[in-house]
């Protein structure tokens, strides 16, 4: 059962149900997580440090909860509206000059099936809506990832860069010989409110 607050909270599309994390998510949140660390190790390198095992997740599903009370950071889980399986997460996290960045990931078994588009569209109008009143969003992806690109591009984003920039901090990937991290190349898509 949802909590009132998260009701208040709670964004719906035509699939899918968005809302804050709660208590009992616990265990399918870390259980997708857990199962995608290889792949979500670029991409979320914060959250898989902040949830290196299940003993970890209230604390952080805790943190989650004080972030969207402060305004700080929105974190949503993803739920098919009919079958209540969890297909993954989305976040919005304002910035400054009006500025909001998107991040989300979903199951590998989710992926494919248009969830991503629904869920960004969906982020889209909470961020230019009366909670975050951002004025532009910002989604990266890295540059071979041409599906995340697309599904940006279908919602309105438009790419900002020539070419990409190079990845810092943990925008990264390793290879497979050496230990040392190799920057990646990092599209930048913006969509302004208006």
């Amino acid at each position: 059962m949802q909590s009132d607050e998260s009701d208040k909270s709670a964004v719906l599309t035509s699939r899918l149900l968005l809302r804050p994390y709660e208590p009992a998510d616990a265990d399918d949140f870390f259980a997708v997580l857990d199962a995608s660390r290889d792949r979500l190790r670029a991409s979320f390198p914060d959250r898989l440090r902040a949830v290196p095992d299940r003993a970890a997740v209230a604390e952080q599903l805790a943190l989650f909860t004080d972030d969207w009370r402060t305004g700080r950071f929105y974190v949503f889980g993803i739920w098919h509206q009919q079958t209540l399986d969890y297909l993954g997460d989305i976040c919005l996290m304002p910035q400054a000059g009006g500025q909001a960045e998107i991040g989300y990931y979903l199951s590998p078994a989710a992926e494919g099936q248009g969830y991503a588009r629904e869920a960004l569209g969906a982020m889209v109008e909470f961020g230019f809506g009366p909670t975050v009143r951002a004025k532009r969003l910002l989604v990266r992806c890295f540059a071979d990832n041409a599906r995340a690109q697309a599904v940006a591009v279908a919602l309105g984003f438009v790419a900002q860069d020539a070419g990409a920039e190079r990845a810092t901090g943990g925008w990264f990937r390793f290879g497979f010989w050496d230990s040392r991290p190799r920057p990646v190349a990092i599209r930048r898509f913006i969509r302004a409110n208006g």
